[in-house]
């Protein structure tokens, strides 16, 4: 295991904690089991003194002693088999164990029962505390002590759990340089930091999809958009030089310069989250610039409307109106649009044969090339819908009688 990794870190944490815990419950059981022992010694050496002072110094046990003890509520055992029956017992327990001036002295416990057993110069004596016995406190210790082990085992294993999703989102982050940008692999709707982490990672790596979606629809509309004028100039620069020819060479290295413009602009606009700048500008203005960059005559475009002013990014909206206008001329039978103003809603009209997919699968970028359609309207739609959706309008497509009608529609606030 990688010793900077914090897995390994918190492993190590834990093992130290848990021989911390062990030595703690060590210390303490030992110093538990040295309070019992004094305890138990305070609490019978009074007793013990007393029988010597009786059998030593005032002529041996007599029955008055005996009914003096049985008023501290002890019990004296005089008969050998009775204090044999005890000390010999296999389950009897030694609390503890003393001696000194030549004298055996043990705390003993059968079940829930203490004695008090002496032994001195070969006179044993044996004396049961009926007394109620205090608990010992050792069970508790025991019991506290697997409490904090489980829980610190169980807090180990709920935060490596936690962090495991960090090994599969280090692994998902490592792919992103392959353009891997699938990022299923988590828990996203988490509250945790690892979940947070989890979903910017996620957006990040849809920005960058986006990002590199968006050069891939710039390059291949540069290609595209650029292949007529290009054509148009290599053609002009072969006619005999006079004015009208250079006049129309100039218009056409404009219409470059314009286009140039444009997918800076179209590139900026998918790549980026970043809102657009918005005025009011008229119908007219907007679709004569539209007509001026894709270098077609007013004739193409009919239809007549009020001029009114629309609140949109002026460079965006004319690229898709531009676009609309470009497919409807392109797919349609009599190379002409129609375009009509309702309210704020704008459309494009023309003759021709109705979309063979739905609206939707036009917004994919490419489309053409992959489904191979012989109507479909490649790049364009995919770019309208960018633009469109920036300005707060939505595009709607319906055939009738033969026409394709497609409508700009102002979303409602």
């Amino acid at each position: 295991m990688n010793r900077q990794s914090i897995f390994f870190t918190i492993t190590v944490s834990f093992i130290i904690s848990m021989l911390l815990v062990v030595i703690s419950f060590g210390i303490i059981m030992f110093t538990n089991e040295k309070r019992m022992e004094h305890q138990l010694l305070d609490k019978y050496e009074p007793i013990g003194k007393m029988v010597f002072r009786q059998h030593y110094r005032h002529g041996g046990i007599n029955k008055k002693f005996e009914d003096d003890i049985k008023a501290l509520n002890y019990e004296l055992f005089n008969k050998m088999d009775a204090i044999n029956a005890i000390t010999y017992n296999p389950t009897t327990k030694v609390l503890v164990q003393r001696s000194f001036k030549g004298a055996m002295f043990r705390v003993l416990q059968v079940n829930n029962r203490q004695f008090l057993y002496i032994k001195r110069k070969g006179k044993t004596f044996l004396i049961e505390d009926k007394n109620s016995i205090a608990q010992d406190s050792k069970i508790y210790i025991i019991l506290i002590f697997i409490v904090i082990l489980l829980t610190l085992i169980l807090s180990f294993i709920v935060t490596l759990k936690k962090l495991m999703p960090l090994k599969l989102l280090k692994d998902k982050v490592s792919t992103l340089g392959e353009e891997n940008f699938d990022f299923d692999c988590c828990n996203l709707e988490g509250k945790d930091e690892v979940s947070s982490l989890a979903r910017e990672f996620k957006n990040s790596a849809k920005k960058l999809k986006e990002t590199k979606e968006a050069r891939n629809v710039f390059i291949r509309n540069i290609m595209h958009e650029l292949k007529t004028p290009i054509t148009k100039g290599k053609f002009l620069t072969e006619l005999e030089k006079n004015e009208k020819n250079d006049a129309t060479l100039k218009e056409v290295f404009n219409r470059l310069e314009l286009l140039i413009n444009e997918f800076a602009s179209i590139e900026e606009l998918i790549s980026s989250s970043k809102s657009i700048e918005k005025n009011f500008y008229y119908i007219d203005d907007i679709i004569d610039n539209a007509k001026d960059i894709l270098m077609i005559e007013d004739e193409v475009v009919q239809g007549s409307f009020d001029n009114k002013k629309l609140e949109v990014n002026f460079k965006l909206f004319t690229i898709a109106v531009k676009n609309l206008i470009d497919n409807a001329i392109k797919y349609s039978t009599d190379k002409k649009v129609t375009i009509k103003v309702v309210d704020e809603d704008i459309i494009f009209e023309n003759l021709g044969k109705e979309l063979a997919f739905e609206l939707n699968k036009y917004y994919e970028p490419f489309f053409a090339n992959e489904e191979k359609a012989k109507n479909s309207f490649g790049l364009g739609l995919y770019i309208v819908n960018n633009i469109l959706k920036a300005n707060d309008y939505t595009l709607e497509y319906e055939y009738k009688d033969g026409t394709n009608i497609f409508t700009c529609k102002k979303d409602k606030k």
